[in-house]
């Protein structure tokens, strides 16, 4: 796949970039099931907040898996292709390194929203530059059913102050202040599709209110160069032994 001077400057302008037709449609489908049956494995095993999500009726359903690289090997082989690894190239310019990895479930008029933010607030990884996410469509997103959405820009402004949100202690947020949605876009992805965002981006997904899912698996990469001041990377896949080299 060949990613254009116009895609690459769009990511550099907006902080931001879908890049269509990554992974085909069956291909994708084939991970959203074997997330939706590893979710609801998990769901009979789990009392944890931040993997489940609660309806106004009291009835809960999955809302993330943490970690799939290390749960089935069909997870390991579709974040590992080098389809995905080239395209972030494209805009990473250096070999990106897989830290770490969930999967998004958003079940049909359940999935809960994600209040926006930056990646970089919970890893706390520099250079910032190196620092950038994949998000894989694995069915047709829009808002309808909780698109990923934008503040453009916001990648040259910095790091903005995040607060735990009180009962959510899984989630930070900026202040409302800090969020400016004259400025906001929306990341439109078919399946098989990919946004890519940089470190800073401020984003964003609401609730689902449609009667589809909204699955994506969302990976997390940074180059050779890249140090932290937290744990994030104590665990990051790429220092695996079994982690593929270039």
């Amino acid at each position: 796949m060949n990613i254009s001077p116009e895609q690459i400057s769009q990511y550099n302008e907006k902080g931001w970039i879908v890049v269509e037709e990554v992974f085909t449609r069956d291909e994708a489908e084939t991970i959203a099931q074997e997330a939706l049956r590893v979710s609801e494995a998990e769901l009979k095993e789990t009392n944890e907040d931040y993997k489940v999500d609660h309806s106004a009726d009291g009835k809960v359903a999955p809302r993330k898996i943490d970690r799939p690289f290390e749960k089935d090997e069909v997870f390991r082989d579709f974040v590992l292709d080098t389809r995905l690894r080239k395209v972030i190239s494209a805009f990473f310019g250096k070999e990106p390194l897989l830290v770490v990895d969930q999967i998004f479930m958003k079940p049909p008029q359940f999935g809960s929203a994600k209040p926006y933010h930056q990646d970089n607030a919970y890893f706390c990884c520099k250079p910032i530059d190196d620092v950038i996410t994949a998000w894989i469509a694995l069915d047709d997103v829009d808002e309808e059913n909780g698109c990923l959405r934008y503040i453009d820009g916001t990648h040259k402004e910095g790091l903005v102050p995040h607060k735990p949100i009180p009962g959510e202690e899984h989630n930070m947020a900026p202040s409302d202040e800090d969020v400016d949605l004259s400025r906001e876009s929306l990341g439109r992805v078919k399946k098989g599709g990919v946004c890519i965002h940089h470190g800073y981006t401020l984003h964003t997904s609401h609730r689902n209110e449609s009667g589809r899912w909204r699955r994506g698996f969302a990976t997390h990469w940074v180059s050779k160069d890249v140090t932290c001041d937290i744990h994030t990377l104590d665990k990051a896949y790429y220092k695996r032994d079994d982690y593929p080299r270039s």
